[in-house]
């Protein structure tokens, strides 16, 4: 690589994210600020009283008018009353900082969705950092706050990595990356016409870590895709140093060849300070007042003796997520983190770390209820939770994200995968009970009768909220979705949310999911899919205020998903729409402050379908009782509270009074198909 006439180091540097961190900590020193507030411990409930329920944005999936930027449509005064009218406290942006590459004076794009980020500036392509601030205070002008990112496991190939790759300073300590010499070249592949690094297959880096240059392979590959990433090691082509000194480098990636992991424990410390420095610049300079701790369960790899390097519950990652959300509530915001690894990592990473955990625990077993009518395993790994000391309010609990449905279970194929489990009236290993649901889900949601559903890799398959639901409900074709289909579909699709929402915690949901979006055909993004990620079938372009009705792209360039339910603005306006009785779901919930609830049991039944939440409600309101029916038939049940008082028994949805509880604790459940009741048991009334 050879430095253009026009650029020079310097200029490099000027862009670099490390020097933008190391610039604007200046500012921080001899300042009392910082101290005011608690930071050690983190604070999951007033996090989630911040901003109880969540809408995730997905920008490269915004349909914006003509002339209008992505953030200026978010930032919109009609969205926000929509937004704010059904109960929305906070916005999830997704990552807009700029992402992509940077080589020779030229940007490449991002590769993928943001999340490798090259600058602090935001992302042309979405808007400016002014309509970004202009978002956060329309926020605040409806009682929300907006939600950002940062990534504190890699970056893109920007000024920091190519400065890093002509060994400048203490660059290279940004990353996971050895310099390897060149009698040892041989143990490296040459690197293809028109790119930059090669991804290196097992042998070669078993080579290399006898050698001693890496810690060797990971635990698993993420993203493993047959001639495309066999391994999490890439090698870099020959490139002059600005030494002069001509150099091959090896360097990590968790996730793809673009996006090098970062080291946080090399001497210099230039990770943090460039991570801390990203987070502070968000909080501080552009309104935020949380932030996602993206892929932050991978800050620490070491070499072991035998077998695979230690590169998940690594303690290093413990101790860096700790530094970096304490310096989040130091700042006055708080965190959540996306962690697909095993309950007891999710339970440790959150013990001084993000005050907010994704719910990947009991994410897919929700989905496996619905696709085969019974709640055997969710009510299993709702109890996981409690067992491992995880506090349900401290778990975002969602519908559709931008990645794929997971069905990676990390929890059964690692730490767990000899522990024994009862299921189905069996005695199961845990990597053997992780086979059989994988191999069910598999077959149901993306199987022959629903081939609209794709997998992504070995990670999970790539699907819409409403396409799980059209999997469950056995609908093959989508183009034969009549009044009849859509109503059940819509059915199921609240009784989704009902069980997201109905329990402590925050509530999140997409736009895919407010306007009931089905995935795009293979075809209209077979470009962004070439090397195998199949999620872009369900990041199709929403609409939700009718901005451009007759858009066919996104301003991302994304094709427009067929949309069942309509935009949110016009949903609103019927009464019977989703948006529409998701908003009453969503009052019941805030009035009774289900999330700020605590969960006290969760019941065995007797009818497969059947789901049973109870929970005690703050301020002395009672004891609250979620009832879900994930079947296709009807459900009569009688079920049997324990340590409730005794006292009426209020359907708190239709504000009828269903009966009374005795002090014999039976309670009678009676629900349709794919329904859910949330009732209120009062306790006993004063004596007049």
């Amino acid at each position: 690589m050879s430095m253009p006439m026009n650029e020079t180091i310097e200029s490099l540097v000027e862009m670099s994210m490390l020097r933008q961190a190391k610039t604007a900590a200046e500012k921080y020193g001899g300042q009392g600020r910082l101290w005011q507030r608690p930071y050690a411990e983190t604070r999951p409930r007033v996090a989630s009283a911040v901003a109880p329920v969540w809408f995730t944005a997905y920008p490269p999936s915004i349909v914006t008018r003509d002339g209008q930027s992505v953030l200026s449509t978010l930032g919109d005064q009609r969205l926000w009353s929509a937004l704010s009218s059904i109960g929305v406290r906070g916005i999830h942006t997704g990552p807009m900082k700029r992402a992509g590459g940077y080589k020779e004076g030229r940007y490449s794009p991002t590769i993928d969705g943001n999340f490798d980020r090259i600058s602090f500036d935001i992302d042309p392509s979405y808007g400016t950092s002014e309509e970004f601030v202009a978002l956060s205070r329309m926020a605040a002008a409806h009682n929300a706050v907006v939600i950002d990112d940062v990534v504190p496991a890699h970056t893109g190939k920007g000024a920091d990595f190519r400065l890093a790759e002509m060994k400048h300073g203490e660059y290279p300590g940004l990353y996971h990356m050895v310099e390897v010499a060149e009698e040892d070249w041989g143990l490296l592949l040459d690197v293809p016409e028109g790119r930059d690094a090669v991804n290196l297959p097992p042998p070669n880096v078993d080579a290399l870590r006898e050698k001693g240059y890496i810690v060797g392979q990971l635990q698993r590959v993420i993203f493993f895709e047959p001639g495309v990433k066999e391994t999490d090691w890439s090698a870099t082509g020959p490139i002059t140093g600005v030494d002069g000194v001509t150099r091959r480098w090896v360097y990590l990636h968790y996730f793809k060849e673009g996006q090098p992991s970062l080291n946080w424990l090399d001497p210099s410390f230039a990770a943090q300070q460039m991570i801390i420095g990203d987070a502070l610049h968000s909080i501080d300079q552009m309104g935020a007042r949380g932030l996602r701790l993206d892929a932050n369960g991978f800050l620490g790899v070491e070499k072991r003796t035998d077998g695979p390097a230690w590169s998940e519950g690594h303690p290093l990652s413990v101790v860096g997520n700790q530094l970096l959300a304490g310096m989040i509530r130091k700042a006055g915001g708080f965190s959540f983190q996306e962690l697909n690894l095993t309950v007891d990592d999710i339970a440790a990473m959150s013990k001084g770390g993000a005050d907010l955990s994704y719910d990947f625990i009991t994410r897919p077993a929700y989905q496996h209820a619905l696709l085969t009518g019974d709640t055997e395993f969710l009510r299993l790994m709702l109890r996981t939770v409690h067992e491992f000391g995880i506090d349900p309010a401290s778990l975002i609990h969602a519908l559709q994200n931008h990645d794929e449905l997971t069905l990676e279970l990390v929890h059964f194929w690692t730490l767990h995968a000899n522990d024994i489990y009862t299921f189905q009236g069996q005695t199961w290993q845990g990597r053997t009970l992780r086979t059989h649901i994988r191999e069910t889900m598999y077959e149901k949601l993306s199987g022959a009768s629903a081939s609209y559903n794709l997998r992504f890799v070995t990670n999970g398959v790539a699907c819409t909220t409403a396409s799980v639901v059209t999997a469950a409900l056995g609908i093959s074709d989508l183009s034969a979705i009549g009044d009849e289909e859509l109503e059940k579909i819509q059915k199921a699709h609240l009784l989704l949310a009902m069980y997201n929402a109905y329990q402590p915690g925050v509530f999140a949901l997409s736009g895919w999911d407010l306007v009931g979006a089905l995935p795009l055909e293979p075809e209209q993004v077979a470009d962004m899919m070439r090397d195998g990620d199949t999620r872009w079938i369900e990041r199709g372009a929403y609409d939700l205020t009718d901005a451009a009705p007759g858009a066919r792209l996104s301003a991302g360039g994304m094709p427009r998903a067929r949309s069942l339910y309509g935009s949110l603005c016009e949903q609103l306006e019927n009464p019977d729409s989703f948006a529409s009785r998701l908003k009453r779901l969503l009052q019941v919930r805030d009035a009774y402050g289900i999330a700020a609830a605590r969960q006290i049991a969760i019941p065995d039944v007797a009818s497969p379908g059947l789901l049973v939440m109870v929970h005690e409600l703050p301020d002395g309101r009672g004891t609250q009782v979620t009832a879900l029916n994930f079947g296709q038939t009807p459900i009569e049940e009688v079920i049997e509270l324990s340590n409730v008082r005794a006292g009426p028994v209020v359907d708190m949805i239709a504000e009828t009074i269903e009966g009374d509880l005795g002090e014999d604790g039976r309670l009678k459940i009676s629900l349709d198909p794919l329904e859910g009741l949330s009732l209120r048991i009062v306790g006993a009334l004063p004596t007049l």
